[in-house]
């Protein structure tokens, strides 16, 4: 299985409200091996700790967000996926920017924005997943499953990753939501600005 749409990357995503994030960190850092790559933080036991703000432009189509870090870098993400709840395809691209104040300026200039969410994020590496357990302002706790699949694997085989994960970390299927934290900030009147 290739890659996604005109070469987009692919992973399968579940979200979930945390009703007890102190045990799902307890998990994730029982399942989890030490962050690394290529991220910005502080480590908080096995976990990398992400201050980010993503500002979303409205487009036609998919979601683009510009992620700031705290180093002043940024990265400007397009995704496409579905607003259900659940395990769910994930298409995207990511280029980074060493100019995010410049290229917020005339993205919303061009095409407007429709809001900012701001987080912490701990981030736990499980195999080939990205475990994050999110406190997302305006709104509390939320867990996020993004299972990074090979040009090999399929959806279904991301799925099976994600449900097991879910069972581990103790999700249950009225934690799921879907669609972006944007989402539910423009659901309670906020637009995270």
């Amino acid at each position: 299985m290739g890659a996604g749409a005109a070469g987009m990357r692919r992973n399968v995503e579940v979200k979930a409200r945390l009703r007890a994030a102190a045990a799902a960190r307890g998990a994730a850092e029982r399942l989890g091996g030490p962050a690394r790559g290529q991220v910005q933080g502080q480590a908080r036991g096995r976990a990398q700790v992400l201050a980010q703000a993503d500002t979303f432009f409205r487009v036609p189509r998919g979601r683009l967000k510009l992620r700031r870090t705290p180093d002043g870098r940024g990265e400007l993400i397009f995704y496409e996926r579905p607003d259900a709840a659940g395990p769910k395809l994930s298409c995207f691209s990511v280029t980074p920017t060493d100019d995010p104040d410049g290229l917020e300026a005339v993205l919303a200039q061009a095409l407007g924005v429709l809001g900012v969410v701001r987080k912490e994020r701990l981030l736990y590496l499980v195999g080939q997943t990205r475990v994050h357990l999110d406190s997302v302002e305006g709104l509390g706790d939320f867990l996020e499953l993004e299972v990074v699949l090979t040009e090999e694997q399929t959806v279904e085989d991301g799925e099976r990753v994600a449900c097991q994960l879910m069972k581990e970390l103790g999700i249950e299927e009225e934690d799921l939501i879907s669609g972006a934290y944007l989402d539910l900030l423009l659901a309670k009147g906020e637009s995270g600005s």
